[in-house]
């Protein structure tokens, strides 16, 4: 196996990890989203869902990324 192919495992590796953690995050924020919108707290709990979305938007580019590493 060539240090290239290493070095991309390892950066594939390293992402998905990453990707695990905004998964998590969001999860825990969806959780407090709905707290707060149970609690009357409706503007923050938008707040909290537009960050989500945010997170979704860069989960979906962090898998396209680990995708092209791991196909290289």
């Amino acid at each position: 196996m060539s240090d290239h192919s290493v070095s991309n495992i390892a950066t594939a590796d390293a992402l998905t990890l990453l990707l695990h953690n905004q998964h998590a995050l969001a999860a825990a924020i969806e959780e407090v989203a709905v707290w707060l919108s149970a609690n009357g707290v409706q503007v923050v709990a938008d707040n909290a869902v537009m960050a989500m979305e945010t997170l979704d938007t860069n989960a979906k580019a962090i898998t396209d990324a680990i995708m092209r590493i791991r196909q290289s």
